[in-house]
């Protein structure tokens, strides 16, 4: 069950009286609001962001995926990972992961 913490909020009274107006639950009214606004400036600050990205991400993007995934290590991954080791198992609908019967 989610938590929820009381606020006082001091408004003009003609901007209750227009939400009055709107919805009954001022409280659902005033919860919708900022999270659309809350929505908004996230996407503003993703916006700002793309138009001047941190300059290591500018670098990354300039050089390339091709150029920065031949810096990476060439270890075989068969030497990372045992695949003897795990438990085989299949994603089934309704049931989630099942153990696969060898």
């Amino acid at each position: 069950m989610p938590t929820s913490e009381r606020v006082t909020v001091t408004l003009p009274t003609e901007v209750v009286r227009d939400i009055d107006r709107i919805e009954k639950n001022r409280s659902k009214f005033v919860l919708e609001a900022v999270r659309h606004e809350l929505r908004r400036r996230r996407r503003e600050e993703l916006r700002r962001s793309l138009r001047s990205p941190h300059p290591e991400s500018a670098q990354l993007a300039e050089a390339g995926f091709d150029e920065w995934a031949s810096g990476l290590p060439t270890d075989d991954a068969a030497e990372l990972v045992n695949m003897e080791a795990g438990t085989p198992v299949r994603w089934l609908p309704g049931e989630g992961w099942v153990e696969v019967k060898k």
